[in-house]
């Protein structure tokens, strides 16, 4: 399959099965995550994977947008680790770099049949000291992710898109 198809058919999954995502293919996602371009390649993204029983039932207490699917990524960035723009104060690289690299498991997850959505709708800091991550990483999403249930389809408005003249300018 080709890239724009990939990226066409890839869709948001809110309903999972219980399977889980076998190794060989977690593994791929996870290399898919390590060989993102990051800012300056300071690699300043953190990724934790939540799998257990344990692990996946305190992330439903936090939201309930972990839905039922048998991996959650927590995707973040090391403070310490992001680039800073010396041309401009307060603009750094940490949130672009984490979501390239979320960007890039959530394509290679697809290709390999495997559902995912970008979860916005969490308590970032809560979550961190629920998990008792470092307080220099900071989470920018959460990643369900697994098969799709039977019969799960994309939202309705999946393929409406805003005319490109509009979100592309050409200067």
């Amino acid at each position: 399959m080709d890239f724009m198809t990939l990226a066409k058919n890839r869709f948001s999954v809110r309903n999972y099965e219980e399977k889980q995502i076998e190794k060989e293919k977690m593994d791929k996602i996870l290399k898919a995550a390590h060989i993102a371009p990051t800012a300056k390649n300071w690699q300043s993204a953190r990724i934790y994977v939540v799998q257990s029983e344990a692990g996946i039932s305190k992330l439903r207490s936090l939201t309930g947008c972990a839905y039922n699917a048998p991996t959650v990524m927590l995707i973040g960035y090391e403070e310490s680790e992001q680039y800073f723009n010396e041309m401009e104060e307060g603009i750094s690289s940490g949130q672009q770099d984490a979501s390239i690299v979320a960007t890039h498991m959530m394509l290679e997850a697809a290709d390999l049949g495997i559902g995912s959505v970008w979860v916005d709708v969490f308590p970032n800091t809560k979550t961190a000291q629920a998990f008792n991550l470092p307080e220099s990483v900071k989470l920018v999403c959460l990643m369900p992710m697994g098969y799709a249930a039977e019969g799960t389809k994309p939202a309705p408005m999946h393929e409406t898109y805003r005319p490109m003249d509009e979100m592309i300018k050409m200067m």
